[in-house]
């Protein structure tokens, strides 16, 4: 599949994911919907794996790979996240989540070399803009306090685990560790060790049998899990995390987009300047990337 595919694939899926996210929140504890969800994606991508007759037999070293995956990127995070959200909007936290930009730029350069080209600086900068601009009226509306500065602080902590579980994965596929079985694999860890952590804490794995909480851990599970990850860290491995990353501002723009065609919200001037910014900074990050699946001097290798 072309990298612009993948890319698209990435944004639509986890932009939408806002939606279905609402529908988990309630009576069952975030930690045990997040167990949920990752021993469900987890058991549908072994099952295709052993419908493909992929080999998921590995070693000590490929199984240490896959549990830093699970902790990073399928645990977590996402339990970081959710403890943002108790003392911050979405908003900032979709601000402070978009860090997860930089930091890709900066890992990239201090574990593989790579230096970022000036027009991928440049269009980082203006994504970033653009989602401040986007989030104007909400910033406007908050007080810098003791929970704004705990929910901030969660929140970037949590962009940094994203990104160290960005480089684990670019690292296990330059050694040739595939996705689809490293993805299970980490999911699974990542579901063990969020149960874990939700039967530490005393939590009760009960479940909701509504409409609207099935049918939306249905769609984070196959979609937001398991096609969103499998395209994401197909590029990441492809262009690199320092552009890949880029998807992570375009995902508040997708849920704008889908706040106003379903929700009703009103387009303003905030949204409209902020969105050309974040497309525009989007258009510098990712030119010159061929849809064959191979970069054109998107990065200056480290000399």
């Amino acid at each position: 599949m072309s990298n612009p595919a993948l890319y698209t694939i990435t944004v639509l899926i986890w932009g939408s994911t806002w939606f279905a996210l609402e529908f988990q929140l309630g009576d069952i504890e975030p930690a045990v919907s997040i167990a949920y969800r990752y021993l469900l994606a987890a058991a549908l991508m072994f099952a295709w794996a052993r419908l493909r007759g992929l080999n998921m037999r590995f070693g000590p070293a490929e199984h240490g790979w896959f549990l830093l995956l699970g902790l990073t990127l399928f645990c977590l995070n996402y339990m970081l996240a959710y403890h943002a959200q108790v003392y911050i909007t979405s908003a900032l936290s979709a601000i402070a989540f978009s860090s997860m930009l930089w930091m890709n730029i900066l890992l990239s350069r201090v574990f593989f070399g790579v230096r970022a080209a000036p027009r991928v600086l440049f269009g980082a900068a203006l994504g970033i803009v653009g989602i401040v601009v986007l989030f104007a009226p909400q910033i406007g509306e908050v007080s810098l306090d003791d929970e704004i500065m705990i929910g901030s602080s969660l929140a970037i902590l949590g962009a940094v685990v994203a990104s160290i579980g960005n480089m684990a994965s670019q690292r296990a596929q330059k050694l040739e560790l595939p996705v689809i079985q490293s993805n299970a694999w980490g999911m699974l860890y990542g579901a063990a060790l969020t149960s874990l952590y939700a039967t530490v804490r005393g939590f009760e794995f009960g479940f909701d049998t509504s409409p609207g909480y099935v049918i939306s851990l249905g769609y984070l599970s196959i979609f937001g899990s398991v096609v969103a990850f499998w395209a994401y860290l197909t590029l990441l491995g492809r262009i690199g995390a320092h552009k890949a990353g880029y998807a992570v501002v375009m995902f508040p723009v997708v849920a704008l987009i889908l706040s106003m065609t379903f929700e009703g919200l009103a387009m303003d001037w905030p949204i409209i300047v902020g969105v050309v910014l974040v497309i525009a900074g989007n258009l510098f990050v990712l030119k010159g990337t061929r849809q064959s699946g191979h970069i054109q001097a998107a990065e200056e290798p480290e000399r």
